[in-house]
């Protein structure tokens, strides 16, 4: 798979969505997260991962329009929390950030996390801002297979995406490949495990073989099993170096190395047990 950072997925509305783009839970310095995401979109990054829970979507949108770049060629994604979901309540909050972006629409909207009362709702809200050019793509976060499938239930058009927590550690096959069955993309959240694989002694001497550190490694890794993935980081060397990753491959004996490295391990909560008021 020969890739470069411009490389695009095709979704199955035959959008095409950036495969590597910079995810930016946690930035709450204005100042910090602008200068983040103006440094990710000068190294060539083109999608912007945001949430309306991070409160940083008023400087995802400051840092596009302070870019050079045209709208339509910045992907930017950004989610409705769990205390806005359902029908109407999607929908408000989707104007909010709207508003908050300063934007006429947006690329993709995700619900955050499959509320049980409320996220075949949510998605049926998603699916009418769809209808209305409002968003570009459909999609979810954080939805094993029985969510989507009590979304394909009452859904006329299937989630375009799916983002998950997904690293070396959590590979989820059983989940990527339902996806790929039904034509959704993966979109790999917290990617690095948060930064618990980098002293990885296997993934260390890995990235010697090839000139890269063990992040570089691991975000390759993402890339050649057709994941897309959101690395997230406020310094300016770590956003460059982890989109430095197209100029070498991973053998397929490396991959089932790193696919071997998984523990069913997760940084972050189980979708089926999860705080939703927190």
């Amino acid at each position: 798979m020969t890739l470069t950072l411009q490389s695009t997925k095709t979704l199955h509305n035959d959008v095409e969505m950036p495969r590597l783009g910079l995810g930016v839970y946690k930035m709450t310095n204005s100042d910090e997260a602008i200068n983040a995401m103006t440094t990710a979109l000068k190294v060539g990054y083109r999608a912007i991962d945001t949430a309306s829970l991070y409160g940083n979507e008023k400087e995802v949108g400051e840092s596009v329009r302070a870019s050079g770049l045209k709208r339509e060629d910045i992907f930017v994604t950004t989610k409705v929390w769990n205390a806005d979901q359902g029908y109407d309540q999607t929908l408000r909050a989707f104007e909010t950030s709207l508003k908050n972006l300063g934007f006429e629409y947006l690329d993709l909207y995700l619900t955050h996390w499959a509320v049980k009362e409320t996220f075949t709702e949510t998605y049926r809200a998603i699916e009418r801002l769809y209808d209305e050019k409002l968003i570009r793509a459909t999609g979810v976060s954080n939805h094993h297979q029985h969510h989507l499938e009590k979304i394909f239930a009452k859904a006329n058009i299937k989630p375009m995406v799916n983002q998950i927590e997904l690293s070396p550690r959590l590979t989820q096959l059983d989940l990527r490949t339902f996806c790929a069955d039904n034509q959704i993309a993966v979109t790999s959240w917290s990617p690095l495990a948060r930064g618990g694989l980098l002293d990885e002694v296997s993934l260390v001497q890995m990235g010697s073989k090839y000139g890269k550190t063990p992040a570089q490694v691991i975000v390759r890794w993402h890339l050649q099993h057709d994941l897309t993935v959101i690395p997230k980081s406020v310094t300016p060397e770590r956003i460059a170096s982890n989109a430095d990753v197209f100029d070498f491959e991973l053998s397929a004996d490396d991959m089932k190395q790193i696919d071997s490295l998984n523990l069913n391990q997760r940084t972050g909560a189980d979708p089926d047990n999860f705080n939703f008021n927190f």
